[in-house]
């Protein structure tokens, strides 16, 4: 590797000296070390640039990384120091031995399916948003129940008085979806999962349906703010007749894997408290 880019929202990071510290590792081996300056342009141009993509952070920094790199089939190397890690390949302390079997190739490549899901007002559809999560169609706080007519491939499957309803890839199965009653899905399959969030419907539970199926979901209520977001990061607001269509998405992030820890091991070492992906 010639160039690795490196992004991180953690400010104390950098004032700690890590940053530094890395790109002077880094250049001693002759490898380029490039930062972004926390502008969306700026990171997109950066990603553009480099072999791999180092990220500092926990999940959430992990899930915005992978919306930049996955169009520019950059591979992403994933640092926790966050709180649980599900996405990140390595902790803190094991950095510096970690790096030295990216820079000698002793790595493997994960890709991991992703969603697109977009608006359809009036007949027109919106640029879609991009998740490697889930797309969660949601109330507000202040809402009623909700009421979502949703269709697979063209076919009825239930309208949902609900508190929302979530449609989440494999590796979104450990996140929202899951706290809302979703099975566990190993990330290296694709698929679709769609769980409804507190529906007042016995009958409705979480359905397993194909990765190039196509989900309508059209919001009937009138009453209430209701939302369309993608990884819980970015969104938009929803009106009465809005459609939202949900597939998988052309781009696949790529994870770097340096370790032999299985999706089992994850799931018995994040799951054993009461947290999550987030």
């Amino acid at each position: 590797m010639k160039a690795i880019g490196l992004l991180s929202n953690l400010d104390e990071a950098k004032k700690s000296g890590l940053v530094e510290e890395i790109r002077a590792w880094l250049s001693r081996r002759g490898v380029t070390l490039l930062l972004d300056d926390a502008s969306a342009n700026s990171r997109r141009e950066m990603v553009k640039q480099v072999d791999c993509l180092m990220v500092l952070g926990g999940d959430g920094t992990l899930l915005h990384s992978a919306r930049l790199a996955a169009p520019e089939n950059v591979p992403i190397f994933g640092v926790n120091l966050g709180r649980l890690g599900f996405l990140t390949e390595v902790d803190l302390p094991n950095l510096y031995d970690a790096l030295e079997r990216l820079l000698a190739g002793a790595f493997t490549i994960e890709e991991r399916m992703m969603l697109e899901a977009g608006v359809i007002r009036d007949g027109d559809a919106a640029e879609p948003l991009t998740g490697l999560n889930d797309a969660v169609i949601t109330k507000g706080a202040f809402a009623r129940l909700i009421v979502l007519e949703t269709a697979v491939d063209g076919m009825h499957f239930g309208t949902f008085h609900a508190d929302g309803i979530i449609v989440s890839t494999p590796t979104g199965s450990t996140a929202y979806s899951l706290s809302a009653g979703g099975p566990l899905v190993v990330p290296s399959l694709d698929l679709m999962v769609i769980t409804p969030i507190c529906p007042h419907a016995l009958w409705a539970r979480p359905l397993i349906i194909a990765a190039d199926s196509e989900v309508r979901v059209t919001l009937l209520s009138w009453q209430g703010e209701v939302m369309l977001t993608m990884d819980g990061q970015h969104g938009t607001h929803l009106r009465h007749g809005d459609t939202v269509r949900v597939q998988k998405a052309v781009h696949r992030a790529k994870f770097i894997k340096l370790n032999k820890r299985t999706f089992f091991d994850i799931l018995r070492d994040k799951l054993k408290g009461d947290g999550v992906n987030v």
